[in-house]
């Protein structure tokens, strides 16, 4: 049986446990983390809570001052327990507005919302067959100040997995009205050349990712150059390899964008050195 904790409510998560008027559901109104959990820990959690709190108030809402990294460690720590969650899972924290008015809220009080799952490997695991992605091009991104978080008002994202699916392919590239690549339907994005790695910068409008962030910092302090910068189609035709990141695939390497082939040398070496960290960092 798997729980759920809807604002300090414990509920089995077998029936309805979101209640009416919530504006999550309304409106799209609200933050979301998604986080990794590995030996039963939630991973980097620290950073989630920042990057959730920092979402909540760019869209005007008011988190309590209760909520702490410790805070949600101990409910996340919880639901995983009552969920017999001891190695490898994964979980949704979420801060909603709370209930009242139409677009315009009568306050800006929030709620949170914490799900837990099981996952099938307790390490971050790289794909054993590289994916195969193309340009989505039905819907541009728009730089504004909710880009780099992750909010519920996820219909291009949910588009472009749709449009990936469609087409056979594992996923697709969303660019802005320039052009440029920011990120996947789930994921950041990285490309390497000549050993060293490239990623749009969070001035471009891309998701500012958990897991972006930790693979920048195991890069640097591993020797390899990083560079946040503009990417554009024609650097994907001359990568030497190209990955994705988020929170709970880790890294992912591509194989091919349309004729394009790729390896995963570096990609392989990343998720090497992000199972040593976390390995030691949750014994």
């Amino acid at each position: 049986m798997l729980y759920v904790n809807n604002n300090g409510s414990i509920l089995t998560g077998d029936a309805p446990t979101i209640l009416p008027g919530n504006r999550a559901y309304l409106y799209g109104d609200g933050v979301f983390e998604s986080i990794r959990i590995i030996n039963g820990q939630p991973l980097n959690l620290e950073n989630h809570v920042l990057r959730l709190l920092a979402g909540a108030r760019a869209i005007h809402m008011r988190p309590s001052a209760s909520y702490t990294t410790d805070f949600f460690e101990a409910k996340i720590l919880e639901l995983c327990a009552l969920s017999a969650i001891s190695e490898g899972g994964r979980c949704r924290l979420s801060l909603d507005r709370i209930s009242g008015g139409a677009y315009l809220p009568d306050a800006n009080d929030s709620t949170y919302y914490i799900e837990v799952y099981p996952y099938e490997v307790n390490h971050f695991e790289l794909n054993a067959r590289g994916l195969e992605l193309d340009i989505y091009q039905e819907i541009k991104l728009q730089k504004n100040v909710l880009s780099n978080f992750k909010t519920k008002m996820g219909l291009p994202y949910v588009m472009a997995a749709l449009s990936a699916k469609a087409n056979g392919l594992d996923d697709v590239f969303l660019t802005d009205v320039k052009g440029q690549i920011l990120e996947t339907s789930s994921c950041n994005m990285f490309i390497i050349g000549n050993g060293v790695l490239y990623t749009p910068g969070l001035d471009e409008g891309c998701l500012a990712g958990t897991m972006r962030m930790q693979v920048i910092n195991l890069a640097i302090a591993n020797g390899i150059k990083v560079y946040e910068c503009a990417i554009l189609p024609q650097n994907l035709m001359a990568a030497d390899e190209v990955f994705l990141t988020n929170a709970i695939r880790g890294i992912n390497w591509v194989g091919g964008y349309r004729t394009k082939r790729y390896q995963n040398n570096i990609s392989r070496k990343l998720v090497v050195l992000l199972n040593a960290y976390w390995e030691k960092a949750t014994q």
